[in-house]
């Protein structure tokens, strides 16, 4: 079956601006949550574009690759964060935040594991672990809405 995924389809904005105010204002809170919690923009970045990279969404990988350089990003960490388990580029605890944000989005493999949910909580506050959560949860909403819509770059 062949799909045209270059047409638009509705536009969430328009047809439900409450929803659609709601969704950002979710995705605001989350961020404030992580800055208070301690955590960098740049961090957030590599969280949002690993869970774009595993769903698929070139919309929010455009987005988010472009936000993760305007943080600091190396083009080097960027190209490689789809191998990030074997690429001697990532800190202890992104390698923890990585994991977890695959584990979060790809819930369906197996859940959370707890050996992964044990290494970011032996990285992270809890506070921090909280944020990650909430920042993989609203970037996979984030990329099933573009996908679904069919949002492009």
């Amino acid at each position: 079956m062949t799909t045209d995924t270059m047409t638009a389809r509705v536009t969430l904005k328009k047809v439900t601006p409450d929803v659609s105010a709601a969704m950002r204002a979710l995705n605001a809170a989350t961020v404030s949550a992580a800055t208070s919690a301690g955590l960098d923009a740049s961090l957030l970045e590599l969280v949002r574009i690993r869970a774009s990279q595993i769903n698929g969404c070139a919309y929010c990988l455009d987005l988010h690759t472009r936000e993760a350089r305007a943080a600091g990003e190396t083009e080097q960490r960027i190209y490689t964060l789809n191998a990030w388990s074997e690429a001697p580029f990532y800190t202890e605890r992104e390698r923890a935040a990585l994991a977890l944000t695959e584990a979060v989005t790809l819930v369906h493999d197996g859940r959370v594991p707890d050996p992964v949910y044990q290494q970011a909580s032996e990285v992270f506050s809890e506070a921090e672990v909280a944020a990650l959560i909430w920042a993989a949860t609203v970037i996979n909403a984030y990329n099933r809405i573009a996908i679904a819509t069919r949002m492009t770059p």
